[in-house]
């Protein structure tokens, strides 16, 4: 653990796995309280515990995104717990339905992908902005992806909720950048977790063919977008706001 954000408070949806998790971990290694919020307590429990252990600070608060009472009570309890936030990782995400047709694709997970995408990152900013803006250098970043940068056939709903991320990160960024307060988003490319393995990215017929889009000829890991996360929080961003970092290697250089 270093100092670089003692004192300061984040809160990480969806950080009982995957990005999130990665998230977690980096923002408390770099010696910020952190909040850890998802739905399976179980996971989210031994998230808090492995900063614990470490020497830094954490907690876990239950929260589901698709319903606003949780999103409002899971800011509401960090402030309360800690006094103050400083940043925000709105992170939480489910993939959908993969390689199914626009045509084909059920209205119900259409409805399920884009509430939890982006319904929930709309929602969980209008709880946590009021808060941050009492912080100097306070910073929100959400979780987009390349797939909200280009299209492709892995989902309709996934593409459309990721571009959407993107759309209200930079309004936002440009509403709240006079009050100090920067709004970025990180999209990666395919990243091994439990998402792309539920997603089935990782087959024997599957996996070469996406490694080859990705010129650097491997998927990334977790612990770097983690820590684009954590940089762009920090005051070495601290003129970048409205910006989309791609944590891709390459991909979108092709």
């Amino acid at each position: 653990m270093d100092d670089q954000f003692k004192g300061k408070v984040a809160l990480v949806t969806g950080g009982n796995s995957g990005l999130g998790k990665a998230s977690a971990l980096s923002l408390a290694r770099a010696g910020a309280h952190v909040v850890v919020s998802g739905r399976r307590a179980e996971e989210g429990e031994q998230v808090a515990q492995l900063i614990n252990d470490a020497g830094g600070e954490a907690a876990f608060i239950r929260a589901d995104m698709r319903l606003k009472a949780d999103i409002e009570e899971v800011v509401a309890k960090t402030v309360e717990m800690y006094g103050r936030l400083d940043f925000a990782v709105n992170n939480a995400g489910i993939g959908g339905t993969a390689f199914v047709p626009t045509a084909d694709y059920s209205e119900d997970t259409w409805d399920d992908v884009i509430n939890v995408n982006l319904k929930a990152v709309w929602l969980c900013m209008k709880s946590e902005i009021p808060y941050l803006l009492k912080q100097k250098g306070s910073s929100i970043v959400n979780m987009s992806s390349v797939a909200g940068l280009v299209g492709g056939p892995i989902g309709a709903a996934y593409h459309a909720s990721k571009h959407g991320v993107i759309g209200l990160t930079r309004a936002a960024a440009m509403e709240y950048a006079p009050q100090g307060l920067r709004v970025n988003a990180v999209a990666p490319a395919v990243i091994r977790t439990a998402l792309t393995e539920g997603a089935s990215f990782h087959t024997a017929e599957v996996e070469p063919q996406l490694i080859a889009m990705h010129p650097m000829g491997r998927f990334g890991r977790p612990e770097e977008v983690g820590e684009a996360v954590t940089w762009l929080c920090s005051d070495a961003a601290s003129f970048i706001t409205g910006h989309v970092l791609p944590v891709d290697g390459g991909f979108l250089a092709r």
